[in-house]
């Protein structure tokens, strides 16, 4: 690290880059113990001068690398932001993602949103994806039903599998892991080994007990094995289960597991109301499906399942809503093509208690639309329209809005009378009070305080929003939609959120940076940095989304948004599973799950791990998958390079790529040497087992169609 007094100017032809580290986060953070992070940055980029003075750091030199340098320290602040601490190992794979982003190899995911993923938190650690190819895999568990992590020894493919499947346990997503490796290696046979069966499958399955034991209360590990929580088994002793399940359910409070509901307890009913649970009820085991609407959202439901529907012919003869089992819809979906069965959407917004704020709520969505929250100049706001300038200037108190030309608006603070010393900018006080300082319009959010409110604050949000980075979207002979751009995952999570909320329906989709035209700004040529988001809404009849006039006459003259509608799309087997279902004080008997979809009954899966699966036989790897249940979770985990069967014996793993690759929500993750988060030392040598076998034509270290035997047991 060089220390400086003076700004360092950058000579001909190079460029210069600032960065403040905000007063909260102290250097050490930001530079490591003795300076350790910076030497790492010096050392990837050796002809840019780097500078520190107080809590400002300058970098001059290439302009190329002096912005590679920008960006890293954005993401490690976001990274600190989210109070995760920087490592070296963790600027290394940062500085290597930035560069392969840069010369077009790179991943839509930025370093931050790889490093901050947050698979779980247990006893004082929070284990997360280390790299881009882990936090890939980790996603495809979450959007695929059958995983397979194939990589070496230390890529936490096994690791990162249990850490889901406890993350799901613990969220209520599933009710039971089931673990599973193959039981022989080496060609030894359990008949000649001493003791009861699950002594000598013990060693075997010791490795996934000790993830187990990194994951959860050692304590708690015995009693949840005995009630059949977590099930430990030998491949040859693996079938597909039927699982108690649950799901959440949104009560005044926020969203909760099913589970922990109690007679008495309060969730919200269709009408936006609170409704008491009159019951809770176990099912027993019974055929269970996955019943799925247009919007995407979905629940799963046993086939005699009620649920509240009408068709275009019963809305056609004025009618009611019928109500019909599962079963009853199967196979009779569609109706010249159009989507029969409507979902009933909530007939009120949902009322939760009314929270103190500190910022008037349509103001708060006016500035996470269009106002500047760096914190490294005063905020400001950016509008063509001074009625919404004017409406900003109302909505906080003590703050002057001054134009400052063009769309540029600044906020002043009104200075008192007296005022003898330099006070904090009111709005810069309360951005600060909820953690929405220096986000970009990348990172920004609602804060919980506004999304769990009344429907008045909710609704004053997404007005603001919508004024400020929305707008009406007509079309010829159609009602009018209304549409919503946002860079921010969050923020596009949190619209939808307020929608719903509202009794509304939002469709997301996403418009890549990559290959899009530069945009113009002053006449100039500017790129995209990050992906947009584009929500497209309908509200209810009386939701008004719109304040600002020129926005609202059209809204109106094209008739409003229509009807929000949400139609079921699909039903298709998952299983035979244990229900449990709850009855509410409610007339309909609805309440509402995921997604503010109504529903009566709601369940989910299990997680099953098949570890070590290169040492199944191609048998057994079919048994195995086609006996499990459908729609379970199953996560498939070995190192093709590690086979330990005997001589002409196929690995299962191996045949099962040439088989399901390609096939519909079945993915293939593929770890390498990179990926390797044990001793760096790991990864070089398993490069230099790869060069040698490319160069002798072996595998395992013996010619190929050889046994390859390996002795010890391959860890987590």
């Amino acid at each position: 690290m060089t220390q400086t007094p003076t700004a360092h100017t950058p000579a001909q032809g190079q460029a210069r880059a600032q960065f403040t580290v905000p007063a909260q986060h102290p250097m050490v953070t930001v530079l490591g113990s003795g300076d350790s992070l910076l030497r790492v940055i010096e050392k990837a980029f050796p002809a840019t001068d780097i500078h520190v003075r107080g809590n400002e750091i300058s970098a001059v030199g290439d302009a190329h690398e002096v912005a590679l340098i920008q960006r890293l320290f954005d993401e490690m602040m976001l990274v600190l932001r989210t109070g995760q601490p920087m490592t070296e190992d963790a600027v290394e794979r940062s500085i290597a993602m930035l560069r392969a982003s840069e010369n077009g190899e790179g991943p839509a995911e930025t370093p931050a949103e790889v490093l901050t993923q947050n698979i779980l938190s247990s006893r004082g650690r929070t284990i997360r994806p280390k790299t881009l190819n882990q936090k890939r895999y980790v996603d495809a568990i979450d959007k695929h039903t059958i995983v397979f992590g194939i990589g070496p020894a230390g890529t936490g493919k096994t690791y990162l599998a249990m850490a889901k499947a406890v993350q799901a346990l613990q969220s209520k997503q599933v009710n039971r892991i089931i673990l599973t490796r193959p039981a022989v290696e080496a060609g030894e046979r359990l008949g000649f080994l001493p003791g009861t069966l699950y002594e000598k499958i013990d060693p075997y399955l010791r490795p996934l007990y000790d993830a187990l034991h990194d994951m959860l209360d050692p304590d708690s590990i015995p009693r949840l094995m005995a009630a059949g929580t977590i099930e430990v088994a030998p491949l040859a002793y693996m079938r597909g289960r039927a699982q108690p399940v649950f799901t959440n359910v949104l009560t005044p409070d926020g969203w909760r597991p099913i589970g922990d509901l109690q007679v008495g307890d309060l969730v919200i009913g269709s009408n936006g109301e609170p409704t008491p649970v009159l019951g809770v009820y176990p099912q027993g085991e019974k055929d269970i499906y996955r019943v799925t609407a247009q919007d995407g959202s979905w629940t799963l439901c046993c086939g005699e399942h009620l649920w509240t529907v009408r068709t275009a012919s019963d809305k056609r003869r004025n009618k009611p809503w019928r109500v019909l089992e599962t079963q009853e819809m199967i196979g009779n979906l569609r109706a010249a093509h159009a989507r029969r069965y409507e979902l009933p959407l909530l007939t009120a917004p949902v009322c939760f208690p009314e929270r103190e704020i500190p910022m008037d709520p349509y103001a708060l969505g006016l500035l996470l639309g269009d106002g500047c929250l760096t914190g490294s100049t005063t905020p400001s706001f950016a509008t063509e329209d001074p009625e919404l300038a004017e409406a900003l200037e109302a909505a906080l108190p003590g703050v002057a809005v001054r134009h400052r030309g063009g769309p540029d608006y600044v906020l002043n603070r009104i200075k008192s009378p007296g005022d003898v010393i330099t006070l904090e900018n009111p709005v810069t006080q309360v951005l600060r009070e909820l953690d929405l300082l220096r986000t970009r319009s990348h990172t920004k959010f609602v804060p919980d305080d506004y999304l769990i409110n009344s429907a008045e604050v909710r609704l004053a949000v997404l007005q603001g929003l919508l004024d400020s980075d929305g707008g009406p979207v007509t079309q010829a002979d159609r009602t009018c939609r209304i549409q919503y751009a946002t860079t921010s995952i969050l923020l596009r999570d949190d619209v939808i959120s307020l929608v719903q909320s509202l009794g509304g329906v939002a469709y997301a989709r996403r418009r890549m940076a990559r290959g899009r035209k530069p945009g113009l700004a002053k006449g100039r040529e500017v790129g995209y940095r990050h992906d947009a988001h584009i929500i497209d809404i309908r509200l209810p009849e009386g939701i008004e989304p719109f304040r600002l006039a020129r926005k609202r006459d059209k809204y109106h003259a094209a008739g409003g948004g229509g009807r929000p509608m949400r139609f079921i799309d699909s039903i298709e087997p998952a299983g035979r599973r244990e229900t449990v279902c709850i009855q509410v004080a409610a007339e309909d008997s609805l309440y509402v799950t995921q997604d503010h979809l109504l529903t009566h009954n709601t369940l989910n899966d299990a997680f099953i791990i098949l570890d070590e699966a290169q040492n199944t036989s191609a048998e057994q790897m079919k048994m195995f998958l086609t006996r499990l249940g459908f729609d379970s979770k199953v996560v498939v985990t070995g190192d093709v390079t590690q086979v330990d069967l005997p001589s002409g014996t196929k690995s299962g793993l191996r045949q099962v790529q040439e088989i399901l690759e390609g096939l519909d929500d079945v993915h293939f993750s593929r770890l390498t040497s990179h990926d390797v988060v044990r001793h760096k030392l790991v990864g070089r040598i398993v490069d230099a087992y790869e060069k040698y076998d490319s160069k002798h034509g072996t595998e395992n270290g013996t010619h190929k169609g050889g046994r390859g035997r390996q002795s010890g047991h391959k860890g987590k």
